[in-house]
């Protein structure tokens, strides 16, 4: 299992838009992969699901992957969050 620990820098936090570009990320790998906010834990591949976490700016993920492309997907998972501008 992979795991990798974000703070969220954007403004809007992880709305629409960015939710998405993860889940089409996360959605590319065989990985069970989730997302931890606030003692929930959901599917990464889910976009309803992760709307639902409602992860503001200043909030603190945990991105975790269990799989046979486990450190691969948390790797492009990463590179997303700090391209779009989401975490550090």
């Amino acid at each position: 299992m992979e795991k990798k620990e974000f703070h969220i820098i954007a403004e809007t936090g992880i709305h629409a838009r960015p939710a998405t570009m993860l889940v089409q990320t996360a959605s590319k790998f065989s990985s069970d992969i989730n997302i931890d906010f606030n003692g929930k834990s959901v599917n990464l591949k889910s976009i309803m699901g992760v709307m639902s976490l409602g992860v503001g700016q200043g909030s603190d993920v945990t991105i975790s992957a269990d799989g046979d492309d486990a450190a691969d997907a948390v790797a492009a998972i990463a590179e997303t969050m700090t391209k779009e501008g989401l975490a550090e």
